[in-house]
């Protein structure tokens, strides 16, 4: 697992109220492939594969929000990423019982992020 100590010191800072849930996803995405990275973009831990992944969205308290920068063109069968952009979509996780049952999901939208990616 690629864990940046850049975004472990940032987590630390920032005191969010979901910081657990935040790390459980962030476990999740980091486990799913050992070529998948991470660091601090835009303010937000962002996850890197080929590119831009996925970024957190920090502003929410109520529940984690991820929002993946080409999530319209992924092949998400799993109906975990919302919206209707030009190009990004949001995975928005309740509690930690939330992110555990849709565990598979996220790791299923991030394979496939990947396919995308391996495509160029």
């Amino acid at each position: 697992m690629n864990k940046n100590p850049i975004v472990d010191e940032y987590l630390e800072k920032i005191n969010h109220p979901l910081t657990e849930e935040i790390q459980l996803v962030r476990e999740i995405i980091l486990s799913t492939d050992k070529d998948i990275e991470e660091t601090i973009k835009w303010n937000s831990p962002t996850f890197m594969y080929k590119g831009n992944m996925a970024s957190y969205f920090m502003n929410a308290k109520k529940h984690v929000s991820l929002m993946f920068h080409k999530g319209a063109l992924i092949n998400d069968k799993t109906g975990l990423l919302k919206g209707d952009g030009k190009e990004a979509r949001t995975a928005k996780f309740e509690n930690i019982e939330d992110i555990k049952k849709r565990k598979k999901d996220l790791q299923l939208v991030v394979k496939e992020y990947m396919k995308l990616q391996n495509q160029k």
